[in-house]
């Protein structure tokens, strides 16, 4: 489930983003499927982030 979920916020967020930055552009044009791929790349790193970042506690700082 938690992999449906990021998929599913990382996919609203990316297409947010790919919409402002369309509208902010001259002459440019929102494009759906640019954004979905990109999605799926941030939903990668996201997953590939989470398993190298350690879960326990640093014992010495």
């Amino acid at each position: 489930m938690r992999f449906f979920w990021t998929f599913f916020w990382s996919f609203l967020l990316v297409q947010m983003l790919t919409y402002v930055v369309s509208s902010m552009t001259p002459g440019a044009e929102f494009e759906f499927i640019p954004g979905a791929i990109v999605s799926v790349g941030v939903t990668i790193l996201i997953f590939i982030a989470s398993a190298v970042i350690p879960n326990e506690p640093v014992s010495k700082h």
